[in-house]
């Protein structure tokens, strides 16, 4: 009987490394302390994953303020250029009305002209900030009237909403519904509700169109373009352009200064709200460029700037949206990318 083996578990204890002096259970608890939040990023473990270089130079183009010394020699030079050519316009002007008349005089006219129409662009760009302030102020309310519960305050933004959307022709009937429907409200969030339901619902369609069309053009001009500033030229020229769109879907518009500005404004709430780095709704896009690399790097990183090219619009429609995504959902990026780049990269399966 006592040659008979012992049944039973085994337990085999392993020897700790040699530049660690704890015992095996210790370093088990070691090793059981790790979370998933110390993996690597995405890019970083994997090194065959495309990046997104054209988006990212676009990113820093746009979002990079110049410094105090950079702006004070842009003014300085900018005065200095157009005083100088003031001084040669009317010594020119005054020549031609010395030796022939009648030049002069229509020197002097089309001088007139260029300066009315100056004023007139300069009093476009103000307009168009003072619409950007009202919709930032309209912003505001709704966040107050949502965190503090209050009537008064959301039947403010419902009539502010009413004023700003007061010349669009195809949003008389969502007014109308608003207007005869919001005293059926009887709390703040439900009153904002209706009013993003029948104002901004369809916008938002509109919105989202627009970001799948500058989404599949920066992807195809990344994949199709060999020159690589030549890309970035057509990324930044289709984000703008974006920017610009989503400003006039929402009720607000952007000149040639303002649409630059709302672009820096737009890439700054993208970085102040954490958008740039890779979260849910971009892990599966940039697999899924992963997997177009391994047929050619420039299609993955098409489709990598695609994603974050949808990532930039949906920062610019939360700027620009009178209010925030309350009932209607947030788009995603996968979402967006999947029926922008449909047909681009494979078979258009719409029929």
């Amino acid at each position: 009987m006592s040659d008979t083996p012992r049944r039973g578990p085994v337990l085999i204890e392993l020897d700790a490394p040699a530049d660690d002096p704890r015992p095996g259970p210790a370093s088990e608890a070691r090793d059981d302390a790790l979370s998933p939040a110390d993996a690597p990023p995405i890019d970083a473990a994997d090194p065959h994953l495309p990046r997104p270089r054209t988006m990212e130079m676009v990113t820093r183009l746009v979002g990079r303020p110049p410094s105090r010394l950079t702006r004070f020699f842009i003014n300085s030079g900018v005065a200095l250029f157009t005083f100088l050519l003031s001084i040669a316009a009317l010594n020119f002007i005054n020549d031609l009305l010395t030796r022939y008349p009648v030049l002069g005089w229509i020197g002097v006219a089309l001088f007139a002209l260029f300066t009315l129409a100056a004023l007139g662009m300069a009093w476009r760009e103000y307009r168009a900030w003072a619409r950007f302030a009202k919709i930032d102020a309209i912003q505001r309310q709704a966040g107050a009237a949502l965190a503090e519960d209050s009537m008064d305050k959301a039947r403010a933004v419902t009539d502010g909403l009413l004023a700003l959307y007061r010349d669009r022709p195809e949003l008389d009937w969502p007014r109308k519904r608003l207007a005869d429907n919001r005293g059926d409200a009887f709390d703040a969030r439900t009153l904002l509700t209706m009013a993003e339901t029948e104002l901004l619902a369809g916008l938002d369609q509109q919105a989202r169109r627009e970001i799948e069309a500058a989404a599949r053009t920066v992807a195809a001009a990344t994949a199709l373009i060999p020159m690589a500033l030549a890309d970035v030229a057509a990324a930044l020229a289709a984000n703008l352009r974006m920017i610009r769109r989503m400003a006039e879907i929402y009720g607000g518009r952007a000149g040639a200064v303002g649409g630059w500005r709302l672009a820096r404004t737009v890439i700054t709430h993208l970085v102040a709200t954490g958008a740039v780095a890779a979260g849910d709704d971009l892990i599966h896009t940039v697999a899924g460029g992963g997997i177009m690399a391994k047929l050619s790097k420039r299609f993955g990183e098409g489709v990598v700037n695609g994603a974050l090219t949808a990532r930039v619009g949906i920062a610019a429609m939360e700027v620009c949206r009178p209010l925030p995504f309350i009932a209607q959902p947030r788009p995603k990026v996968g979402n967006l990318v999947t029926r922008g780049l449909r047909g681009l990269f494979g078979p258009d399966e719409r029929g």
